[in-house]
């Protein structure tokens, strides 16, 4: 769908009266008399949990009294990445397999501004919990979770809609994906001066930061050359954006930087943020071929063999450190620190920095800060205190 109207910038233009409207492209007449706010949660998008009250054409469409409205109402500039879950919905609805939340309605504007909106179910009254991204969830739970990402990634595996998709980007071909450590520049000199990184960052990464970026560059490039085929890739697959329902299966939201791409962004990223370094150290190679095995059970044709899957997964922990690294907790995940550690030890074990860059001259120049997202004043003054 493509909406008719603008989607509202800020909250207070979502009314009744808007949704209304919004929802009457699908369901002809229904009616929003009202809504009561349960809960809003600003971080990079806006999560509004709503209690609905509609007319009869409402509850006989199937739409529950609560939902959750997943929009950007925050004010960060998050470029495409609503328009982009928006659209995901929108792709997805229909295949009921897929192990996503029930969605009921998806719509975005057309003017390039990236603004989205999906209404799914809310799962904070569905029987289950949220991950949290350093949750203890141990080997055999991170095998679990891998077979859902088998599923994930197989349900589209090399299917011709993601190359008809011209909105879904290649997997590290946006700036979300490479440019982190500029965009981001002043959230990461912000936690590198917390004591509690400081002990876990290597010291290569104060003096020579450029190599980050670096790696996130051939990173990109390394993703472009590999042969097909390609599948859907969550592109932030970590715990905190999962949601375990009561009978087992493990769900994943937060579809803000889905891509089209080889499947082992997500696997490392999963696996790397899911364990301590013991437990990651001492599985991590059956752990890729357990996901490779199950990824060969739906049906995928064409999957890397075992000797190529590690090779494609020892690439990637150089994208979570990054990630990581201008994360700040108060977004909502409970220790940064923690997943900062787990994904520079990989990189450090796998080399992987220069598995991506040795040989190899800069694409381009890096100048720290350089069109950087600004702190907010709280966080500056906060950092301003811990160089003092």
């Amino acid at each position: 769908m493509q909406i008719v109207e603008p989607l509202p910038r800020r909250l207070d233009e979502v009314t009744p009266q808007w949704l209304t409207r919004l929802l009457a492209q699908r369901w002809p007449g229904i009616i929003v008399h009202s809504f009561d706010e349960i809960e809003c949660k600003n971080s990079h998008t806006t999560k509004l949990r709503v209690r609905l009250h509609l007319n009869d054409i409402g509850l006989a469409a199937g739409i529950p009294e609560q939902v959750c409205l997943k929009a950007n109402w925050s004010g960060m500039k998050t470029g495409q990445i609503t328009e982009r879950e928006a659209r995901f919905y929108g792709l997805m609805r229909d295949n009921l397999d897929y192990p996503i939340p029930v969605s009921y309605f998806a719509d975005w504007d057309t003017d390039g501004s990236g603004n989205g909106i999906v209404m799914m179910e809310d799962l904070s009254v569905s029987p289950g919990r949220f991950g949290l991204s350093d949750d203890a969830l141990g080997v055999d739970g991170v095998a679990k979770g891998l077979e859902t990402l088998a599923q994930v990634h197989g349900i589209l595996w090399d299917d011709p809609s993601l190359a008809e998709s011209d909105w879904l980007p290649n997997s590290m071909g946006t700036d979300n994906d490479t440019e982190q450590v500029i965009q981001y520049w002043h959230y990461i000199q912000y936690n590198l001066a917390d004591p509690a990184y400081a002990a876990v960052v290597p010291n290569w990464v104060y003096e020579s930061p450029e190599l980050m970026h670096h790696a996130l560059d051939e990173l990109s490039a390394y993703e472009a050359s590999l042969p097909g085929p390609r599948c859907l890739v969550h592109g932030d697959a970590h715990q905190g954006n999962s949601f375990l329902r009561a009978d087992g299966q493990r769900i994943w939201v937060d579809w803000q930087l889905v891509r089209r791409g080889t499947p082992f962004r997500d696997v490392s990223y999963f696996i790397v943020s899911s364990l301590t370094v013991e437990e990651r150290r001492a599985n991590d190679r059956d752990l890729v071929e357990h996901y490779r095995q199950h990824l060969l059970a739906t049906g995928a044709q064409g999957v890397a063999s075992k000797d190529d899957a590690w090779q494609q997964f020892m690439h990637w922990p150089g994208y979570g450190t990054q990630a990581w690294l201008g994360n700040i907790n108060m977004w909502g995940q409970s220790s940064g620190a923690e997943m900062v550690a787990r994904h520079f030890a990989a990189s450090e074990e796998y080399d992987t920095v220069a598995l991506l860059t040795q040989g190899k001259q800069p694409r381009r120049a890096f100048v720290a800060g350089e069109g950087a997202y600004r702190l907010p004043r709280q966080l500056q003054q906060q950092l301003d205190e811990r160089r003092s």
